[in-house]
């Protein structure tokens, strides 16, 4: 196969354009128009082509670009157009701003021209800046003519940029490109848009019903809206106030416990919260909103950021952010399998718990997980199974049998296997049970993190030896980490997952924080700044759980595509699509390959829960 690079330059202007709109809106719109595109096979120089459509198709279809891997900057952009304009679907798809994100944190900006200075590989030009409002027919010869120089040296400089960063980049992590980027510029997936005319209708209804309850004080009273939010079940986010330093309510609109309540699973958090900042909308209704647009231009492209976070997780991108829809919302419903099909979801079971007991070598606990699979496997009714992890820790928690523990302990013991495992305290451990509407005594809480410390000291041991490999990469030196084997700590390189890559800390640091205690920091982004992120033992056992809990889904997910096509993943679960006619057979086959061990962790239990229906709320 060749590898041919390309790019397209589009039309574009004040109102119309990447910048204001999404990227699905944007190439979907009647006012979308090619002014041209570079290609480069292998090496050679680029070609330059503007013409009609027709002609440019014509001139795409001499490169046979469904025998060979296509590079693009941003292939999302570029792969889009292909498929969607142009019925072009390559062999293989490369994005070189999906691989520099696997390889880069906050040391280089995503843009081609960030890359290409970075790497010395030349400069990018600036012609597209006089392209604003142009249409093809309204550039003069000589303009034309600049203009697809500046798109051939884009191309070159991809080319370059494809070179080096290619150099030793993991295959699996190429092909899961690939797969993410085909999510969607080859969608499979409709849209209901009379659930999502319903479901607006019935949001809207809500927010007047809602927000009739209340007076403007109240909302804008921080006490009063702290106990709004506590009548809800939901514990008010907290900061230390740089004026007292005490404890005091994060409620300003740049705070992130704030803001993370805009976008809080109770429609009625979101409500309440984005009345008391003046938003004439809250998330649920402008999510709901921009399906509903997209239902009417086509299928549902499935908008997914490899590489999202330093952990290697997705996210979500193009304003469509399928990662943090709630569990239960009727927007889920909407999202359909076409004719003939099925939509399945397989979760993979306690994934994280599962690879921290084996990482830190807990063994005890792991082979509690491999005899629960064993149970699940034999048809254990879950009231009877003895080997949950959740009911050996609430046994553990209360003093009595297995036998003799009830839903609501079984709970509290599932709470904490889920979440005390990267060093939560008592406090946090007492907001999260919260959450679910368990108000427990702090005293209580503070006993249950001490009886889980005592029952599993190989993961507390993992924390401290996490804290001294921090310190090894302040020193830029090696350090054990966890199973032999696994993951090394390779100095300020970071991390060594079993993939090749890296999870990263740059600028690791130790800080004085504004109560005068030393932390360690290291550099993050947010929106465009860089901020210091504490950073500890336990949090980063967290986030080597949550990369090698993100390696075993990516290969499921390619072995799995290999048969029944991938649609989307969200967090742990893989949802993909099987024929009605061989739907018994799809799901073994599905479920199967979510238990299928990875050769670095052959004995790590896996195991997963899956689901089907016509829709994706169904599964």
């Amino acid at each position: 196969m060749n590898i041919i690079t390309l790019d397209f330059e589009t039309y574009y202007d004040k109102q119309y354009s990447l910048s204001k709109m999404t990227t699905e809106e944007y190439i979907r719109d009647e006012r979308f128009e090619v002014i041209g595109v570079a290609v480069q096979v292998n090496d050679e120089e680029p070609d330059w082509f503007s013409g009609t459509k027709e002609k440019t198709k014509a001139f795409l279809d001499r490169f046979s670009l469904h025998d060979h891997i296509v590079v693009a900057h941003n292939a999302m952009f570029d792969m889009a157009i292909l498929n969607w304009h142009f019925d072009i679907r390559p062999k293989r798809i490369v994005d070189t701003l999906s691989m520099a994100r696997a390889l880069h944190t906050i040391e280089v900006g995503g843009s081609l021209a960030a890359l290409a200075e970075y790497y010395e590989l030349g400069v990018k030009g600036t012609e597209v800046v006089n392209a604003l409002g142009k249409k093809r027919l309204d550039f003069t010869a000589s303009d034309l003519h600049n203009y697809g120089e500046y798109c051939r040296n884009d191309v070159t400089l991809t080319y370059e940029l494809f070179k080096v960063l290619g150099a030793g980049f993991p295959l699996v992590e190429l092909k899961l490109i690939d797969m993410t980027i085909r999510m969607f510029t080859e969608p499979k997936l409709q849209l209901d848009s009379d659930v999502l005319t319903h479901h607006l209708s019935s949001v809207r209804l809500n927010k007047m019903i809602q927000l009739g309850k209340y007076m403007r004080s109240d909302l804008m009273s921080n006490v009063k809206f702290a106990d709004l939010l506590r009548k809800r079940g939901v514990e008010p986010p907290m900061k230390i106030s740089p004026t007292t330093g005490k404890p005091t309510y994060a409620f300003g609109k740049n705070d992130e416990g704030f803001k993370a309540l805009l976008e809080h699973p109770d429609v009625t958090i979101q409500i309440l919260t984005a009345a008391r900042v003046g938003a004439k909308s809250t998330l649920e209704e402008t999510r709901t909103e921009r399906f509903l647009e997209i239902s009417e231009r086509g299928l549902m492209p499935i908008p997914l950021r490899y590489y999202a976070a330093h952990t290697g997780r997705w996210g979500g991108d193009d304003k469509v952010n399928l990662q943090n829809l709630p569990r239960r919302s009727p927007i889920k419903h909407s999202i359909r399998a076409p004719h003939g099909f099925k939509v399945v979801d397989s979760d993979s079971s306690q994934i994280e718990a599962r690879t921290l007991a084996w990482l830190a070598g807990q063994n005890d606990l792991v082979e509690f997980f491999e005899k629960n699979n064993e149970e699940i496997a034999a048809g254990v009714a879950k009231e009877d199974m003895q080997y949950d992890p959740y009911k050996i820790m609430a046994a553990a928690i209360y003093g009595k049998p297995v036998s003799q523990i009830s839903a609501d302990e079984r709970f509290v013991g599932k709470t904490t296997i889920l979440g005390c495992g990267y060093g939560m305290g008592a406090v946090r451990f007492r907001e999260q049970l919260k959450v679910f509407k368990v108000d427990m005594p702090q005293e209580e809480c503070e006993r249950i993190i001490q009886v889980y410390r005592t029952a599993y000291p190989q993961i507390t041991a993992l924390w401290k030896q996490a804290g001294k490999a921090l310190e090894a990469i302040i020193r830029d030196a090696t350090s054990p980490l966890g199973k032999e084997g696994v993951v090394l700590v390779e100095g300020r390189k970071g991390i060594r997952l079993p993939n090749g890559l890296y999870v990263k800390y740059p600028n690791l640091r130790k800080h004085v924080n504004d109560e005068g205690k030393e932390e360690l920091v290291y550099d993050t982004k947010r929106g465009k700044q860089i901020i210091p992120n504490r950073i500890y033992g336990g949090k980063v056992v967290e986030n080597i759980c949550q990369a090698l809990a993100r390696i075993i889904i990516g290969e499921q997910m390619l072995t799995i595509n290999r048969k029944y096509p991938v649609v989307m993943t969200v967090h742990d679960a893989i949802a993909c699509l099987i024929p009605e006619d061989e739907l018994v057979m799809g799901m073994e086959f599905v479920e199967l390959i979510m238990r299928l061990r990875p050769e670095w962790a052959l004995d790590l239990p896996l195991n997963c829960e899956a689901g089907y229906g016509d829709s994706y709320g169904e599964c």
